[in-house]
């Protein structure tokens, strides 16, 4: 799998993004879409024969344009929204499974240039939050954010991105067609954006129609600092993410992305970071990351999180979750060392979640 070929393209969402998860808190998944009729329309695309090949795909957008400055009135604050969208689809273009997260991620600091948020501090996902994120009962429609997305992926099964383009909208981006706007008031334009980017870097990496698809994320700012005289501070919020399919028990197919959403401030509190400018994957990134220089193994990031990715297709969540690591959590296998230095911690923790 060449994860450099995802474009670096400067897309800005406005994430308000929700889940897809249920109330539970429980990772949001998609078993993709039931078998198609035998004489589908022209405007219903038929999905991909049961048991074919699809590809998995994942889309990760930043933004942290809703950041602000410290002041006399109250802290300031790095807000980092992410959004994020896995797919598997056929080689016809046809939506085979979707789901639809989001992370909203906050880190106050003050007029001094001090971290206000505990850089312990980890980041549910919206499908994670479910109704703790309170969009239900201000909606028009009494829908939280997590089900509004969830419906819009689900209306996404069996379309291509073409057609979802086609649906009609309003100046806000809300869907006009009755059906569509009876379960989804949000803007439904950037979900489409998404999805026509997961879709775009899809690939063939063992899934088949009827995996069970989740998509899983980890955020923590354990890198973010308070400023000083030696320079300014850093709010990060640091997200990785997984497409995964499941057969089973068994990993069917890996799509392992990060962000790493840099706002840097002042000691008087103000950013310095230019908030429109792109916060790109690591994916997107590729070579100009910088890792390869520093690898005793000559790998990129990207490179090792495919490698990763390839070893653990084929194995069960639980082999996945025993494989042997050392005190920084990179894997002591020889097989899997050779091509993966890099801590594999949190790529356990994904997988493990896509099972829940």
């Amino acid at each position: 799998m060449n994860l450099k070929k995802l474009s670096v393209t400067a897309l800005s969402l406005t994430l308000s993004l929700g889940l897809l998860a249920g109330c539970s808190g429980k990772p949001a998944v998609s078993t993709g879409s039931p078998a198609p009729s035998p004489s589908p329309t022209p405007s219903q695309s038929a999905p991909a024969e049961s048991g074919a090949a699809v590809k998995t795909g994942l889309s990760l957008v930043t933004s942290v344009a809703k950041s602000k400055d410290a002041s006399a009135e109250g802290d300031g604050q790095a807000q980092a929204n992410v959004s994020l969208v896995a797919v598997t689809v056929g080689d016809d273009g046809v939506i085979d499974a979707c789901v639809i997260d989001a992370i909203q991620a906050k880190i106050g600091f003050d007029a001094a240039g001090k971290l206000t948020t505990d850089p312990a501090t980890s980041f549910a996902s919206k499908n994670e939050l479910g109704t703790d994120y309170g969009m239900g009962k201000a909606s028009s429609i009494g829908k939280e954010w997590n089900e509004q997305a969830a419906a819009m992926a689900e209306y996404a099964v069996g379309k291509t991105v073409e057609e979802l383009k086609g649906v009609a909208v309003n100046a806000d981006g809300q869907a006009t067609d009755a059906d569509l706007a009876a379960s989804v008031t949000l803007s439904i334009t950037d979900f489409i954006a998404g999805i026509e980017r997961a879709v775009n870097s899809a690939e063939h990496l063992g899934a088949r129609k009827g995996d069970k698809l989740a998509l899983t994320s980890v955020t923590n700012m354990a890198k973010s600092k308070d400023a000083s005289a030696e320079g300014d501070g850093l709010a990060q919020a640091y997200a990785t993410v997984a497409a995964v399919t499941l057969n089973g028990d068994t990993v069917t197919s890996c799509f392992i992305d990060a962000v790493q959403a840099n706002v840097k401030f002042d000691a008087a509190g103000k950013i310095t970071t230019d908030l429109t400018a792109a916060q790109p994957s690591k994916n997107e990134l590729g070579d100009a990351y910088g890792m390869k220089k520093a690898s005793s193994i000559g790998k990129e990031w990207y490179e090792q999180a495919a490698a990763f990715s390839a070893y653990v297709t084929g194995k069960t969540v639980s082999e996945v979750s025993g494989i042997a690591v050392d005190d920084h959590e990179s894997p002591t296998d020889a097989d899997l060392a050779a091509s993966v230095t890099i801590g594999i911690g949190e790529f356990q923790t994904l997988i493990e979640k896509a099972a829940v």
